[in-house]
């Protein structure tokens, strides 16, 4: 379908990960709607040179000094590049630059945790268009992230496939509640993760979980970090909170359900009894094209959705005995304050150290409980007070690990 769509310049934070990948794909099936303006990598330089190469952004960024001067070399070194040369920099500051450059129409914010969230803040205060797959910057600072979307005009669009999903199913003005839209439930899916089955996988089994155990998501492609987030259901306990924030309700709002095909990625139940729900096959590249061409739809590469293949579709309660980290999420939510950045930082350090090797798998929520009660929930009247418990909930996680014990 043809489009007379001005072309959009975009910014794509955490391009090596797997929706930047995907952001990539997409965006390069319709050169004539978008362009690179930057890139950015923590420490993958070698895979921010590629991308450099194929989609010669304006700007690559990247973490450390000494990784910015290997892919500046580098750059210069590769014989077949040529055209404008690319400005390396490095750093929080300049993924701040990247974020609210004034030629730049959108952003993708798909940093994994609580390291996107002060560029991804940027962009907002910047009145961009913010393609929002960090769940940390709604997480940690929900109320000032919101209140600033509204202060500076920002146009704010979920990625996550689940309130993605809830975005298309409810109508444009659901920005103040569910209530006067007539939506009665927001329902969550989950694909459950890999330790779903509880028959494969009982509660003396899941102490015994490698990471490439925990890696292995039946569904979704996906990085190490949040894979793991989604075997605890801690991933599906941060989009709860998310989505709080998103549409403008409370908890009990929104029910989470196991959904193993991952096929229907959310729904939306209203008061007349209709329930609607967003389906289509488990591939990331679907929300981030909605996102892209909000309100207009284009190609994402994607194959159309075979009901007869998938023949059938299943769904169950969640388990939050098994897997509390999903309480976890709700109680956070539901003290509100700084808990839920408390519950992130520490879910971060522990999910960390269970990837190094130096925590058991069933030992995550109890570090992060244990931090939780430790730094009881403080009233929000800044981002430093948000930042300053992010540390110190990094801290006690730390502390709680040698406790705990591998």
């Amino acid at each position: 379908m043809s489009s007379n769509a001005p072309v959009q310049r975009i910014t794509i934070l955490g391009a090596t990960g797997s929706i930047g990948s995907s952001t990539l794909d997409v965006i390069s099936r319709h050169p004539e709607r978008y362009v690179v303006h930057a890139l950015s990598a923590a420490t993958r330089h070698e895979a921010l040179l590629e991308l450099c190469l194929v989609h010669r952004p304006q700007v690559a960024v990247i973490a450390s000094a000494e990784a910015a001067l290997w892919l500046g070399e580098a750059l210069e070194g590769v014989e077949s590049y040529q055209g404008t040369p690319i400005e390396v920099r490095h750093g929080e500051q300049a993924l701040v630059d990247i974020s609210e450059a004034p030629e730049v129409d959108s952003v993708m914010a798909a940093i994994v945790g609580a390291a996107g969230l002060l560029p991804t803040l940027a962009a907002v205060r910047a009145g961009k268009r913010v393609l929002l797959a960090n769940k940390e910057a709604l997480v940690c600072a929900g109320q000032l992230f919101m209140d600033a979307v509204k202060q500076h005009g920002a146009t704010l669009l979920p990625i996550d496939s689940e309130h993605n999903a809830i975005f298309q199913c409810l109508p444009p003005e659901h920005r103040d509640g569910l209530a006067p839209i007539g939506v009665e439930k927001l329902l969550l899916t989950a694909s459950g993760g890999p330790f779903r089955d509880e028959a494969e996988w009982p509660a003396e089994r899941l102490a015994t979980v490698t990471p490439a155990e925990a890696c292995a998501h039946p569904n979704w492609s996906m990085g190490r970090k949040i894979s793991v987030d989604s075997a605890t259901l801690m991933n599906k306990g941060l989009e709860l909170i998310e989505a709080c924030w998103l549409f403008a309700c409370g908890p009990n709002d929104i029910q989470v359900v196991v959904h193993p095909q991952s096929v229907i990625h959310s729904m939306a139940a209203y008061s007349d009894g209709s329930v609607l729900a967003q389906m289509g096959n488990p591939d990331m590249r679907t929300p981030i094209a909605y996102a892209l061409a909000w309100p207009e739809r284009i190609d994402a590469g994607v194959e159309p959705l075979d009901l007869f293949q998938v023949a059938r579709l299943d769904f169950r309660a969640a388990d939050e005995t098994r897997f509390p980290c999903l309480r976890l999420a709700r109680e956070a939510i539901a003290a509100g304050g700084t808990w839920p950045a408390v519950m992130n930082a520490a879910n971060e350090v522990a999910v960390a150290a269970f990837l190094e090797g130096r925590l058991a798998f069933d030992r995550i929520p109890v570090v992060v409980e244990a931090v939780m009660q430790a730094r009881p929930p403080l009233a929000v009247d800044g981002l430093e007070v948000i930042l300053s418990e992010d540390a110190a909930a990094r801290e006690l996680a730390a502390a709680q690990l040698a406790l705990v014990g591998p």
